[in-house]
């Protein structure tokens, strides 16, 4: 081999260490640690988000604290418009009265990481009563495990009692079931009911 050679052999041999000791480091390093599911019986976390009507965005951001004494149902969903989401959505609002009270100290907030003005759009078209959220930078998905800080939200939905605790949990809501809608509605008057 000549001194050329073994030259460009150490170079590469160096390059290739450079580039590959930090790949390996990183692989070795110890994965963040998701935080725990919430559970019933859990003091509900609380957050501050955007949120928005029909008829746009709300001056005073939700704040869930500030709810306290009502019944608070969270709802995660992927994304504003998609297939499963708009029967989800659309059945929240055909059945609103049924399942939410009509709003009489249940609020209901979709939560999805879309933008303001995509959520402003979708509840004007689909005349939908209750409010959404805007996620975007995915902190409460995050803080209810329906997020893992990117992409979209998992299909999680909570019901928060009255007293700030977590009263029903559905880690994965199945749009499609009817016995998913009954069940719902049968845990929020469960859960309005508590002192």
């Amino acid at each position: 081999m000549s001194v050329r050679q073994s030259s460009l052999l150490r170079a590469a041999l160096a390059t290739a260490t450079f580039v590959f000791l930090p790949s390996l480091a990183a692989a070795q390093a110890a994965p963040a640690a998701a935080p725990a599911l919430l559970k019933v019986g859990d003091m509900a976390p609380d957050f501050t988000v955007t949120w928005v009507t029909a008829a746009g965005k709300e001056a005073k951001p939700f704040k869930l604290s500030e709810h306290k004494g009502e019944t608070v149902v969270l709802a995660f969903f992927p994304a504003a418009r998609t297939r499963g989401c708009t029967v989800q959505l659309e059945t929240y609002r055909d059945k609103y009265a049924e399942l939410f009270k009509g709003g009489q100290k249940v609020t209901l907030v979709g939560v999805s990481v879309d933008a303001d003005t995509a959520l402003t759009s979708w509840a004007r078209d689909a005349k939908f009563p209750f409010h959404l959220a805007a996620d975007v930078d995915r902190k409460v998905g995050m803080a209810y495990g329906a997020s893992a800080g990117t992409g979209m939200h998992k299909r999680h939905l909570y019901i928060i009692d009255p007293t700030g605790r977590i009263s029903y949990v559905v880690q994965s809501f199945n749009v499609m079931s009817a016995d998913a809608y009954t069940d719902l509605g049968a845990a929020v008057g469960k859960a309005a009911g508590a002192k």
